[in-house]
Parts: C-alpha cells; sequence; structure tokens
C-alpha cells in the first residue's frame, strides 16, 4: 500500500480482533473455552456443548462490529492488518504459491497491497476462529472465507509544504468530502477567509500539470465476497465482475426463482472468473470459476426437470409441465437401485423382491435402516411376516430381535433392521448421499403406496410393476427410450418376478387403478405412458 512521503508518519497499523473457541480441561468433560484478544474481554467458559459456545463467540464478534462501527468504522489512514502480518493470512495456493504475498516469486513476480482500507470479518469453516481486521482491499480478496463488511473513505492527500494551497469555492465538493479547485473560478469574501486584493485579481497558479491530474475515481463492486481490483486489466473484465456482482444481488432480491437466468449467471461467472485467474495468476479464482461452472450445470438440469421439458427432447416428449419428485440424476441412482434389488433378492417371488428393494432403500447408506410393523404391512400386506422370516433365514437381513417384535414395532419406536452386504467395510453398490438416499426411498414409498393401488388391492407384482414403469419414463410420461419405442417385456418380467405372458394380466391392473394409459403389448413390448395424475412420479431417462 503506497501513501505520500508527507503522510506516511501519519499511518498506524490497522486493528485485529480474534475470537477463538478451544477444548478445556480433559476431552470427557466437553468444556469449551472463549478467548478473546482484546484485553478487557475475560474468557468464558461453556460445559453445554459446542453450539453453544459457538453462538456466544458470533455474538461477542458482533458486540465487537457494533462498537467498531460506533466509532467510526475503518479507518482509513490505517495500514493494512494482513501486511503487518506478513500476508500470512492468505490461503496458500499449491501452484502459484501464497496469493498476495509482497515476497516475489518465481511465478508470480510481486504482489502489493493496495485498494482502500476495509473491515472485515473471517470465520473459518470448522467454526472454531473468528478474525476482525482493518486491511487492503486486495489482501480481503484473497483471503478465502473473508468478508468486508464496510470500507473507509481514502484520506485526503497532503499537500507538500511551501506550495501554493487553493481556496475553496461554491459548489466544488467532490463525493468525497474533498474541496476541489477549478481554474476557471477565483476566490471570493464567502469562501475566503481572508480575502486580500491580491487574492481576488490574480488566479492561482497550478501546481501541476493536466497530465499528471489524478483521474476521476473508477467504478468499484464486488462479487462472491471479493472486491473488484480498480486497477484491475482488462477494463471491460473489471466492468464485467462489477455487472455481474450487481446482477447476483439483483437475483437475490427476486420473489420468484428464474432458474434459466441464474444458470445464465453461474455461466459468466464461469467465464470472467476464469480470465480473472489467467491475468491475475491467483489460483482461487479458477477454483471458483469450476464451482461456477458445475453451479450453471445443476441449475439447468433443475430448470429441466422442473420445467418438464429438457434440452434435446423430441415431439413425443412433450407433455404437461410438472414438479417431479425426483431429479434426473436421481432417477438415474433409483434405477440402479431396482437393478441391485433384482440381482440381490435371495427369493425369486414378487413379495420377496419388493421387501428388498425397499429396505435395500432404507439401509443403502450405512447399511441400517430403521422399520417398522407398519411399513411391513404397507409393502406386503398379509405376507409380510412370512417374507420378512425368509429374508432372516437366508441372512440376508439381520433383526436385534424377533420377527414377531418387529411385526409389533411402532413408530414411534422403530428396529434397526441390518442388511450385511451394504454395510461401511463391503463394497460400496451406490455412491449417492443421504439427500438422494431420502429421496429416492420417499418416491419408492409414495408409488407403491398409492391410494389407487391400495384401493384396487394390488399385489407385490402389480406394485413393481408400477415402480418400474415410473422409473423408465420419458419426460412426457411415454414408456422407455425414444429409439427403444417402449419397455422390454422379458426385463419388466424379471423385475417383478413374473413369467413374461402374465406381464399384461399386472398392466391390466395398472390401467384400472389409473397409473397408465395407451397402453399396447406388441413385438415383446409395452408401450403406453403415465397418466397425468402419477407424472410427478415419472423418473426422467
Amino acid at each position: 500500500m503506497t501513501v505520500d512521503a508527507g503522510t506516511q508518519q501519519e499511518r498506524v497499523t490497522g486493528r485485529v480482533w480474534t475470537v477463538r473457541l478451544d477444548p478445556y480441561g480433559r476431552p470427557s468433560t466437553g468444556t469449551v473455552r472463549l478467548s478473546c484478544s482484546r484485553p478487557a474481554c475475560p474468557d468464558q467458559r461453556f460445559t453445554d456443548g459446542a453450539a453453544a459456545a459457538r453462538k456466544a463467540a458470533v455474538a461477542h464478534v458482533n458486540l465487537h462490529l457494533a462498537h467498531i462501527r460506533a466509532g467510526g468504522g475503518p479507518r482509513g489512514e490505517a495500514w493494512c492488518a494482513c501486511r503487518a502480518a506478513d500476508c500470512a493470512w492468505h490461503t496458500p495456493d499449491p501452484a502459484v504459491g501464497a496469493r498476495g504475498s509482497t515476497r516475489p516469486t518465481a511465478e508470480s513476480g510481486t504482489a502489493r497491497c493496495g485498494g482502500p482500507v476495509a473491515l472485515t470479518v473471517y470465520a473459518d469453516r470448522t467454526g472454531r476462529l473468528w478474525r476482525i481486521a482493518e486491511m487492503c482491499a486486495r489482501c480481503a480478496a484473497t483471503i478465502a472465507d473473508c468478508r468486508v463488511l464496510d470500507t473507509a473513505v481514502p484520506p485526503a492527500r497532503a499537500i507538500p509544504a511551501g506550495a501554493d494551497q487553493p481556496a475553496t469555492t461554491p459548489a466544488a465538493t467532490t463525493g468525497d468530502g474533498v474541496a476541489a479547485v477549478f481554474s476557471d473560478h477565483h476566490p471570493s469574501p464567502a469562501t475566503s477567509a481572508s480575502p486580500t486584493p491580491a487574492a481576488t485579481r490574480v488566479p492561482y497558479a497550478r501546481t501541476t500539470s493536466p497530465g499528471n491530474t489524478p483521474r476521476r475515481a473508477r467504478k468499484w463492486g464486488k462479487i462472491a465476497q471479493r472486491i473488484v481490483p480498480h486497477d484491475l486489466e482488462p477494463d471491460i473484465l473489471r466492468l464485467e465482475l462489477i455487472d455481474l456482482g450487481d446482477a447476483f444481488r439483483a437475483y437475490q432480491q427476486r420473489t420468484e426463482p428464474d432458474l434459466a437466468l441464474l444458470a445464465e449467471l453461474h455461466e459468466r461467472k464461469a467465464r470472467a472468473f476464469r480470465l480473472w485467474a489467467d491475468v491475475s495468476g491467483d489460483g482461487s479464482l479458477r477454483h471458483e470459476a469450476q464451482r461456477a461452472e458445475k453451479a450453471a450445470q445443476t441449475t439447468r438440469e433443475m430448470h429441466a426437470n422442473r420445467g418438464g421439458q429438457p434440452a434435446g427432447a423430441t415431439a413425443d416428449d412433450a407433455g404437461p409441465v410438472v414438479e417431479r419428485l425426483l431429479t434426473r440424476q436421481q432417477a438415474v441412482h433409483a434405477r440402479a437401485v431396482l437393478d441391485y434389488a433384482q440381482a440381490h433378492a435371495p427369493h425369486p417371488e414378487a413379495e420377496a423382491h419388493l421387501a428388498v428393494l425397499m429396505l435395500t432403500l432404507r439401509a443403502a447408506r450405512a447399511g441400517v435402516g430403521n422399520i417398522t410393523g407398519q411399513d411391513l404391512t404397507g409393502w406386503l400386506q398379509d405376507d409380510a411376516e412370512r417374507v420378512l422370516q425368509q429374508l432372516v433365514d437366508t441372512d440376508w437381513l439381520r433383526l436385534p430381535g424377533t420377527v414377531a417384535e418387529v411385526m409389533a414395532s411402532r413408530p414411534e419406536n422403530p428396529v434397526a433392521a441390518t442388511v450385511p452386504t451394504l454395510l461401511p467395510d463391503q463394497p460400496r453398490p451406490f455412491t449417492f448421499g443421504k439427500t438422494t438416499r431420502a429421496r429416492i426411498s420417499g418416491w419408492a414409498q409414495k408409488t407403491v403406496g398409492d391410494r389407487k393401488l391400495r384401493k384396487k388391492k394390488a399385489g407385490a407384482a402389480t406394485r413393481l410393476l408400477a415402480l418400474y414403469t415410473a422409473a423408465h419414463t420419458r419426460p412426457g410420461g411415454h414408456l422407455g427410450h425414444p429409439e427403444d419405442g417402449g419397455l422390454h417385456l422379458d426385463k419388466a418380467a424379471a423385475f417383478c418376478a413374473l413369467p413374461v405372458e402374465q406381464v399384461g394380466e399386472h398392466v391390466e391392473l395398472l390401467v384400472a387403478a389409473d397409473w397408465l394409459a395407451e397402453v399396447d403389448i406388441s413385438e415383446g413390448r409395452l408401450h403406453g405412458h403415465l397418466t397425468e395424475r402419477v407424472l410427478p412420479l415419472g423418473g426422467l431417462l
């Protein structure tokens, strides 16, 4: 950070306050100590858990911020506190070294502090350290997880001793409150403290040439908690970053989401941050660009799923706009679970296939899932106890008690059932997270428990066929891929544990339950589409 020689002695080091949470005493006590770098703040100890200590630490940080703002906020004449710490607060990047380091490196050259003094707060991701500091805008932009709360007005430049000092004139005050003098105005008695005849007749001489006159302050802005450097080149990149920051903030104020617009903003951000990384050598900007690319892709998929008409859809896929229960990627995972249940069912009957599928969804993440007697009777009606005993006898399922105890369990006291092949010490058959597992399990539960299927007293095979048809639909609800022209009867029959010739009977039951419409079975394929009432359950192919 460069300053005039005449004002250098007036600069003071930026203020820093730190608030920390550390374990205190023996680990078994769970005591957490809150300490503050301000001498007047005594340590505090919390015995009721880290959450209470973290809440108190955040309140302590907010109290400090309130006192700082009440005292005038960040000081424009302060030195960068990060530079005073040798810029050690910057997050190191293995490709380019420490970002913003004041030492030259072979890759990045010399980076300097710059920009106005900002009041910043930093909170590490583990929730154990908070730091409030006065630092320059450039250092604030290079520190990950650092937020700028306020920016100081730059101090007025001092005029060297002996130079002619012009008086102020009317309407000559800039937005920063610094008086400016225009050469076509003469001081008047109203604006001069001690006017003299000479002062009213002779204009003031310029102390600098027009070429050395400072340019008007350039527009500045923020994006992704980073201050856009005022001297960033090319200028078109600087303006694009500022405009993007304004656009993201405007989007956050919208009352209704627009996923197409949000995806476009993420794409623009990815391009801009990639160029910013190229011109600055900052590896974290390239990482931010990659995150923006993934966000744009995810947002486009959300828009396609909720809009019901993804890019590249054919005319056969046209259908009503619905909000589906599963996204396209979640539907891919759902089909993987269906294939796994078919391949690992220990008994070749529809009831066993259905029980294996539903129990696999409950235990997919950790190998253990909660079940109740009400769950089992809802899936299998009167066959629940018999099928559960079969799974236990083959060691596919392990229970902490007897089958009778499981059947008597209630929702307020579920039983933890273990599927040994899904335990963490076994090869993981699925890659989805807990949120996706819950969505797929909810989707299967809604399908199997459909009210019209219950009303028609549909058996396990019919419910399995309902699951299979819902999982293999196009956006418009039509069955199968466009190039396949329907579902293969042999594959559907194998999943439902039925002979191929009996699939038609269960298709008729689905038509009667208002699940399928315009059904046709020919040349070993099942054609048709889901009805409008169950279209949200369709998993996009």
